[in-house]
């Protein structure tokens, strides 16, 4: 029996636990050879830093317009050239990320459940990376930070998550890649599980998840009750 009572619905962060964000590495690699792999880290991290940084000036703009912008500061830093054509078709590439091997098949396992997305990500581009990989059928919401206006891991964000859902912070799992976005949640009241694909060390924001796990096929025996 899970701890707490049982798992109502389960809520995913999208990129980087459902969708991996560098499988753009091969259209950065097409576009600027032998930088693919190092663009697409930073762009990353730059995205990541953008919404927290504009979070904390109360300065939103969607995660749409941070992705671009964190493509152009990352191509500057990495002494590339980024023209119009090249931008545009590196930010189509965010809208057919590929999922992780295991997605399908995990969120199929846990259909007793209701299955949401809480993303940063904007709802045009949820919608688009949600159709082309095939996940509509399996998911019962997408949810959007663009309806508060503010970025995780402020807790707004979770709360949007149990007023849709119309459950408690207790009957809902929460699962991501980021521990951030993970320590947000445990903070909020979630139950937590932090996908650690790479075998990082827990970052120190006061915070631990219910349980880690290295594959969200893992997920289904642990929020079984």
């Amino acid at each position: 029996m899970t701890v707490g009572g049982p798992i109502r619905a389960v809520v995913f962060d999208a990129y980087g636990t459902l969708f991996d964000v560098h499988s753009v590495v091969a259209e950065c690699e097409a576009r600027f050879a032998g930088k693919g792999a190092q663009l697409s880290q930073l762009w990353r991290a730059k995205q990541l830093e953008y919404t927290w940084l504009r979070s904390l000036m109360g300065r939103y703009e969607d995660f749409e317009s941070i992705t671009r912008a964190a493509l152009g500061v990352a191509c500057r830093m990495l002494g590339l050239q980024l023209d119009t054509a090249t931008e545009d078709r590196l930010m189509e590439a965010y809208l057919v990320l590929k999922t992780f091997p295991e997605v399908a098949a995990a969120l199929k396992a846990l259909r007793r459940c209701r299955l949401a997305i809480l993303s940063n990500g904007s709802p045009r581009m949820l919608s688009a990376v949600v159709r082309n990989a095939g996940l509509d059928p399996l998911l019962d919401s997408v949810l959007s930070v663009d309806a508060l206006r503010i970025f995780k891991p402020h807790p707004s964000v979770y709360e949007l998550a149990t007023r849709h859902l119309r459950l408690s912070a207790r009957e809902i799992a929460f699962v991501s890649s980021n521990f951030w976005d993970v320590a947000g949640a445990t903070s909020f009241g979630f139950r937590t599980y932090w996908i650690n694909r790479a075998g990082n060390q827990p970052e120190e924001l006061g915070f631990q998840p219910t349980a880690v796990l290295s594959r969200l096929d893992e997920l289904a025996t642990q929020v079984a009750g």
